[in-house]
C-alpha cells in the first residue's frame, strides 16, 4: 500500500517514514520503496508526521489511535476491528480536534448506512464468504479445532455479533467494525462467515432495514495479491481516503 500511495500521491504527500515491529518487515517495505524513507520508531514517526497511517493490525490500532490523540495528529485506521470496544477513543478525538478517517474496506454500503442512520435502523447483518485459506490462523478456527482442510461444501462457520466475529476473525471480518461504527453498534450487528472449497473470492452482502427503507449490497472482492486474508479493493479504500483528505471535492456522503 504505501508503494502505491507513494506513486499516486507524489505530488500531493511526503512519506515521513515507516514503523513496523519486525525490523525485517520495516527493511523489505523500505527496498520496496522509492527514494530513501527512513526507518523509524513509533514515537519519532508520530512526531515527525502530520498524517499518521496505521496498518499494523487490530491489537494495536487503538493504541496507535491514542498515540495520535495524544500528539494531536490526524489518524487513518485500517485495522477498525481494534476500535471495537474503544469507542470512547474517537469521542477523544472530537475532544482533541482531530480527524480519524475510517476506509469503508472491502464494503460498499457505508454511505447507505451513514445516511439511514440520520433516521431508525432496526437491524444490519453481514454475511461474509471466504475460501477456507482466507480463514486460516484466526483465533476462532483455532479455539474451535476446526479442520478447513476437511470442508466439502459451502458450511457456516460462525454466527454471531460483530463483537465475537471480530474478536474470533480479526484479520477476515474488519468490514464487521465499519459496519459497527457507521450503524447499530458492534452488540446489535449480526454477522455470518461461510466458507467452501469451491469459493474463489471474498464476498460480503450486507442487508439494512430501517425507516428510509431496505439495503441490499453484494461486494465480490479479489483476494489481495499479497495477503490473501484480505481483500484488494480494502487497500485501494485506503488509497482512496488518503486521496480524499487532499482533495477540494469530496463525493459520497
Amino acid at each position: 500500500m504505501a508503494r502505491a500511495c507513494q506513486t499516486r500521491l507524489k505530488d500531493s504527500i511526503d512519506l515521513a517514514g515507516i514503523c513496523d515491529l519486525l525490523e525485517e518487515k520495516a527493511e523489505l517495505l523500505q527496498k520496496s520503496l522509492k527514494g530513501n524513507t527512513p526507518i523509524l520508531g513509533l514515537d519519532d514517526l508520530v512526531k515527525r508526521s502530520d498524517l499518521i497511517v496505521e496498518a499494523a493490525g487490530a491489537k494495536v490500532s487503538a493504541y496507535i489511535l491514542k498515540k495520535a490523540i495524544d500528539s494531536k495528529k490526524d489518524v487513518l485506521i485500517m485495522s477498525i476491528g481494534g476500535l471495537l470496544g474503544n469507542e470512547g477513543l474517537l469521542e477523544n478525538a472530537k475532544g482533541a480536534r482531530i480527524r480519524v478517517y475510517l476506509p469503508s474496506g472491502a464494503l460498499c454500503g457505508i454511505d447507505g448506512l451513514k445516511s439511514a442512520s440520520i433516521g431508525r435502523i432496526d437491524s444490519v447483518i453481514l454475511t461474509t464468504r471466504k475460501p477456507p485459506k482466507g480463514l486460516t490462523g484466526a483465533p476462532y478456527i483455532t479455539k474451535n479445532n476446526i479442520d478447513l482442510s476437511s470442508i466439502k461444501g459451502e458450511t457456516i462457520i460462525f454466527e454471531g455479533t460483530a463483537l465475537d466475529a471480530v474478536k474470533g476473525f480479526p484479520q477476515n471480518v474488519n468490514v464487521a467494525a465499519i459496519l459497527s461504527l457507521a450503524g447499530l453498534g458492534a452488540a446489535n450487528t449480526r454477522v455470518r462467515i461461510v466458507t467452501s472449497p469451491d469459493y474463489t473470492k471474498n464476498v460480503h452482502e450486507v442487508e439494512i432495514k430501517g425507516e428510509s427503507g431496505n439495503i441490499t449490497t453484494k461486494t465480490e472482492n479479489l483476494p489481495s495479491k499479497v495477503n490473501p486474508k484480505t481483500s484488494q479493493l480494502a487497500v485501494f479504500s485506503a488509497i482512496a481516503t488518503l486521496e480524499g483528505v487532499i482533495k477540494s471535492v469530496r463525493m459520497g456522503t
